[in-house]
């Protein structure tokens, strides 16, 4: 921390106080995110006192909460690591990790060329998460206004640009993972073998899950390649 005396606070971006803060934070807008959802589909029960059926709707949660649960743990787990801090809570906060904040973390740290867990890689991914969701939320109300009149006729069955909406994703992770392929080939071979492989399976497998396997085929595979010599 340079010349500062030894009972000063640190603040810098992987500082105790700067982390401290971040957390704080965090959980507070965390909190009130849920809240605010919450408070829609209350605020209409009670305005015009309809309320769900608990015994149905606890049947029907019930099928799906122990999927969703673990998925949410193992989302966390996985993407806390490559997010940093403040950009975990943005990300979970805003949501669509997956399809757009996680690649934009990643890309801004690569373009920068530093690691997630450096206290560089903290802020630009913070950054990062930060402008993609304020972006995107500025598009969103955008788009549509400007897009609501001929978006029908864009997405239809007939228009001949339909199919190109079911390829957003692929195509995003496609344009991000080319140069990670390109750098790394020889580690990318071994995850992309098990991702392949429990798709084939399993193909309707949630993508944080899905995320799990594939990183920790990658870490082992790239431990192995090194003990092997095939990779430095």
């Amino acid at each position: 921390m340079g010349n500062l005396p030894a009972n000063a606070p640190e603040t810098t971006p992987g500082g105790k106080a700067y982390i401290d803060r971040v957390h704080t934070w965090g959980t507070i807008w965390s909190i009130s995110a849920l809240c605010a959802m919450l408070a829609v589909p209350l605020a209409v029960s009670l305005y015009w006192n309809v309320w769900p059926n608990f015994s149905a709707l606890f049947k029907g949660l019930l099928s799906v909460l122990a999927l969703y649960w673990t998925t949410a743990v193992i989302e966390v787990v996985t993407y806390s690591p490559m997010l940093g801090a403040g950009g975990t809570y943005l990300s979970f906060v805003s949501g669509n990790i997956s399809n757009l904040k996680l690649p934009c973390g990643l890309a801004a740290m690569e373009s920068a060329k530093v690691r997630a867990n450096s206290d560089e890689g903290e802020v630009l991914s913070t950054i990062a998460i930060a402008a993609s969701a304020i972006t995107t939320t500025l598009v969103l109300a955008v788009g549509i206004l400007l897009f609501r009149p001929v978006l029908p006729y864009l997405t239809a069955a007939s228009s001949p640009i339909a199919p190109a909406f079911k390829q957003v994703l692929p195509a995003l992770f496609g344009a991000l993972g080319a140069s990670y392929l390109a750098k790394h080939w020889r580690i990318s071979i071994f995850p992309l073998i098990i991702g392949v492989v429990i798709l084939l399976f399993s193909g309707s497998m949630p993508v944080g899950t899905l995320l799990v396997f594939t990183v920790v085929a990658s870490i082992l595979g790239a431990h192995g390649m090194f003990k092997l010599g095939f990779v430095k």
